[in-house]
């Protein structure tokens, strides 16, 4: 297996290892809220279960309960009374009373033979006083009773009769009759009416469906509210459907199968998973080949997830103080700010995942993440950090009141709480990222902005000694440090770390500063003239491990030693190598040419690479002194080109884009540098008198 696909398999590997740890961090119990308790209507509640926050629902069993009540008191509908039954009653009053007058006409008939037809007029038979009142009344008042019967019976028919009133309207009817009329008219005419009241108006399933949906629309939803604290349902209490209802709102229970909550965990881990892997596929990122600091990172962000769903959870106040972006601003300190942003926007969504102000908390926890990234920069500065605190604390109190103002109803004491916490969250944020800085970058062998800073400072002692005992070699680092830097600008390289690296890459010489020619005086014998070329060779190729010794004892950082090391490569000692050429006639055979080459390795990463083409192209430039930009630029290509085709860019992640850049980077530079001077002429020394009245003559 290739060292690439190794290090694939590797990184493949901790990536799913990371999203599957992730998954446990949002599922175990602690990081869960209370809605693990899996209760249900009419259960006994075994402990106390009280409100973890202030919060107010349109509680929909209190709304349904007040709709059914309002449906139960609306009165069957009925429809309006239908007159024509009215008519048809009154006619079959008319008609008896018709037959009556026969009967009371018929002289051929008996009183008997009337009374017992009389009886056989209606279904209902007549009482014995009523039929004889019939036949005896005087025409006056039998007229007065035919008009009253028939006039009563309007009335009645006129108004709603429903099958239910009937026994209270006849009830009702002795009191309806005329007073013109004796008492025992009136029960003729009650005896006579009574019968035919029927019912006129009908119940209508549709009409009364009707009104009850409309005094159920007309309920207003019922708010339901709690303090925090408040209990919901006490221990010992049966919980009813309005108890669960508030325990489902305040998150206090499982209202759902646990199977979707892992579903749905799990589907947000993969997809987060997912984007990370194209993340890094799309950015080809070296932090790919780098075990240690891929282990790194992911124990990073684990570290963060299960702290902030341990001390988070449950808690009002406690996941707005928490600091999350400290672990923004560590990725961004430790492997640059888009990484610090991509990988602060994966956490803020995991650590926040689930909690009862989800929507308030994920644009808290990422915005203030991200302001936080972007103030610190590159933290180059002890300032920066407080910056970081003022962006973060700032970003965060606009989110609360963004959020709260408008979707809670958070009091004003509970709103001045959180904007405190805010404050408390940003000092924290950046206090814990200022000592974990150096210790993570001890462990992934790399330099912080500030260690950087502090190291390229002219008082520190290695540079002290490297000025005292080879003022050449440090001049040359400088002006390689300016090529490099630059350079390193234009391919988005660590320009600082490059810098900082470059300073200290020949230290080494400063062990036989004189062996070296820019520590050597003008027309001064040079001392390797003497030596045979693979003992000149040594000395040349051994400043590289007294650089790397020196390192060691002034504790430079290992990514600084990196320069040191990888700065020549593998390359050969080309001046004494055609030395030893020469002095076999050009036979390469007899020449052990591993005498010649620097140990190595060769640079695994785009700052050494820079800094190896800015040393050959700064003393190539120093020694051939070109007159044009084509010259200049003809030089910087072949040093370039050279290392190139010798394999000394094999491990590095350069381009040939970037190469363009670096060859365009550097003439640019040196332009400004080797630029043709004028000649000045010398100077003629003028006498003392005449310079003296020079000065005295007037402006």
């Amino acid at each position: 297996m290739t060292p690439v696909r190794k290090s694939n398999l590797f990184s493949l590997v901790i990536l799913i290892c990371t999203a599957i740890l992730s998954f446990v961090a949002l599922n175990l119990p602690w990081s869960l809220r209370q809605g693990s308790l899996t209760l249900k209507v009419g259960d006994v509640a075994d402990q106390d279960l009280r409100a973890p926050r202030t919060f107010s629902y349109i509680s929909a069993v209190l709304t349904d309960q007040a709709q059914d009540a309002a449906e139960r008191a609306v009165a069957p509908v009925y429809e309006p009374p239908d007159l024509s039954i009215g008519r048809t009653q009154t006619q079959i009053l008319s008609r008896l009373l018709q037959q009556i007058q026969s009967l009371r006409d018929d002289e051929g008939k008996t009183y008997e033979q009337k009374i017992a037809e009389l009886q056989t007029l209606r279904a209902e038979p007549f009482s014995l006083e009523a039929a004889t009142l019939l036949l005896t009344l005087p025409t006056e008042r039998w007229t007065l009773v035919e008009n009253e019967a028939i006039g009563l019976l309007g009335r009645v028919m006129r108004n709603a009769v429903r099958s239910e009133d009937i026994p209270s309207l006849q009830e009702k009817l002795p009191s309806m009759v005329s007073f013109t009329l004796n008492e025992q008219e009136a029960e003729l005419v009650v005896e006579l009416v009574s019968p035919l009241i029927v019912a006129n108006s009908f119940y209508s399933p549709e009409l009364t469906e009707q009104a009850r949906q409309a005094a159920r629309n007309a309920v207003e939803p019922v708010t339901q509210s709690y303090l925090e604290g408040q209990a919901i349902v006490l221990r010992g209490q049966v919980i009813t459907e309005v108890a669960y209802e508030a325990l489902a709102k305040a998150g206090l229970i499982q209202t759902q199968p646990p199977f979707y909550e892992y579903l749905a965990i799990a589907a947000l881990v993969l997809v987060l998973t997912v984007l990370t892997a194209l993340y890094f596929i799309r950015r080809r990122s070296d932090i790919l080949s780098d075990l240690r600091a891929l282990l790194l990172l992911s124990f990073l962000f684990l570290l963060f997830l299960f702290s902030a769903r341990i001390v988070t959870a449950n808690r009002t106040i406690l996941p707005y103080l928490f600091p999350l972006p400290a672990f923004a601003l560590l990725v961004s300190i430790l492997y640059g700010m888009e990484r610090g942003m991509v990988f602060g926007l994966l956490l803020s969504l995991l650590a926040s995942y689930g909690w009862d102000d989800t929507l308030g908390i994920f644009p808290y926890y990422l915005i203030s993440s991200l302001c936080g990234v972007l103030v610190l920069g590159e933290a180059r500065r002890v300032i920066h950090f407080f910056y970081a605190i003022l962006a973060i604390a700032a970003s965060g109190a606009a989110v609360i009141l963004g959020y709260r103002l408008v979707f809670t109803s958070t009091d004003w004491i509970g709103l001045v709480t959180l904007l405190g916490a805010a404050v408390v969250y940003g000092v924290l944020s950046s206090a814990t990222v200022w000592p974990l800085q150096y210790v993570f970058a001890q462990f992934l062998g790399i330099v912080t902005p500030l260690q950087l800073l502090d190291l390229s400072r002219p008082e520190n002692p290695l540079l002290k000694y490297f000025l005292q005992r080879a003022p050449g070699t440090y001049q040359h680092s400088l002006q390689v440090a300016n090529l490099a830097e630059q350079a390193a600008e234009q391919i988005q390289a660590d320009a600082l770390l490059t810098r900082v690296g470059a300073l200290f890459h020949d230290i080494g010489k400063a062990a036989n500063p004189a062996f070296f020619v820019e520590n050597q005086p003008p027309a001064n014998i040079d001392a390797h003239d003497d030596l045979p070329p693979e003992e000149s060779a040594a000395i040349i190729i051994r400043h590289v491990a007294d650089g790397l010794a020196l390192a060691r004892k002034y504790r430079l950082p290992k990514r600084l030693q990196d320069f040191i090391a990888e700065h020549h490569g593998t390359m050969l000692t080309r001046y004494q190598y055609n030395r030893a050429l020469q002095a076999v006639n050009g036979d390469a055979s007899k020449i052990d040419e591993s005498r010649f080459r620097y140990p190595g390795p060769k640079p695994r990463s785009k700052e050494t690479a820079l800094l190896m083409f800015a040393d050959g192209v700064e003393a190539r430039v120093r020694a051939e002194n070109p007159r044009s930009d084509e010259e200049m630029r003809a030089i910087v290509r072949n040093v370039v080109e050279t290392r190139q085709k010798d394999g000394q860019l094999e491990d590095t992640p350069l381009t040939q884009r970037d190469l363009n850049l670096i060859i365009e980077s550097f003439v640019t530079a040196l332009r400004m540098t080797y630029h043709p001077r004028l000649e000045y002429p010398s100077e003629i020394p003028v006498p003392r008198n005449n310079t003296t009245k020079k000065r005295e003559q007037p402006a």
